[in-house]
């Protein structure tokens, strides 16, 4: 790919299929030429002849498997040497829906792997060019279930927490620059990392699964208004802002020093 003053790509991760194939459809729209990275050449392919088709834009396709070290260091060092990237969307995600005592630490592993280790990674290789012409914008996609565990999510809630508290620091970080960085907490979208999870697409409530074109277009739509943090099916964000001051409130309560009374032996 060319890397002239006037290009701009994208970087998708896990967008072969669902919400990376999406953002790569909106973006490709938008005027972004994209680079497109998963697992699955043949989907890859098939993906970037039709956004080319229909978008009139160039794609390259990187097969890669996130998890393995020798695939993540290739996205790293582009995105490290292209500056043209203006936009890097960490997509790519595991779940294995398990309590842990009936899940394998390879299954931990490799969700730890993927949702924390590649995201960070790839973060790290974007950001230096970003700050460099200070402009560029990475979106992290989280969960909902980054502030909420439920007996079979330890492993993927807490790989999805980090995902948000890492992206709320980088935010502080970067507070000052022209590199903006946005999190997106989805609710159950219909995604093939259902297939894999342990729970079926089925199993859940139909009327409670968002589209992967309304969860992408919520999501565009909340960085087009300036949102840091997008919940795409919450109707009253008041709910994060009450959420949010409670928590600076409890982080102010710990600055003391001193054990809590109740922790005092008389």
């Amino acid at each position: 790919m060319s890397t002239n003053d006037t290009q701009k790509i994208a970087l998708i991760t896990g967008a072969s299929s669902g919400i990376g194939a999406v953002y790569a459809d909106r973006l490709a729209a938008r005027g972004y030429d994209l680079i497109l990275v998963a697992r699955r050449q043949d989907r890859l392919d098939a993906l970037a002849e039709k956004i080319s088709a229909g978008h009139g834009r160039l794609v390259k396709t990187i097969r890669a498997d996130l998890v393995n070290p020798d695939d993540l260091a290739q996205v790293e060092k582009i995105l490290a040497t292209n500056p043209a990237i203006r936009v890097l969307v960490n997509n790519a995600g595991l779940a294995r829906l398990h309590p842990i005592a009936e899940s394998s630490v390879g299954d931990s592993m490799t969700q730890i792997a993927l949702n924390i280790t590649a995201l960070t990674r790839l973060t790290h290789a974007a950001l230096p060019a970003m700050l460099s012409r200070n402009k560029g914008v990475i979106i992290n996609v989280a969960s909902v279930l980054a502030l909420h565990s439920l007996p079979v999510s330890s492993v993927y809630s807490g790989s999805k927490s980090f995902v948000l508290a890492f992206s709320r620091g980088l935010q502080a970080e970067l507070a000052e620059t022209g590199v903006k960085v946005q999190v997106v907490l989805p609710a159950s979208t219909a995604t093939e990392i259902w297939d894999e999870s342990g729970i079926p697409l089925s199993a859940l409530r139909k009327e409670a699964v968002m589209t992967t074109e309304n969860l992408v277009d919520a999501a565009l739509a909340g960085f087009d208004q300036g949102e840091s943090i997008t919940w795409p099916s919450v109707a009253d964000f008041s709910l994060w802002d009450k959420y949010d001051a409670a928590r600076a409130e409890l982080f102010g309560a710990t600055q003391t020093g001193i054990p809590a009374p109740r922790y005092k032996v008389s």
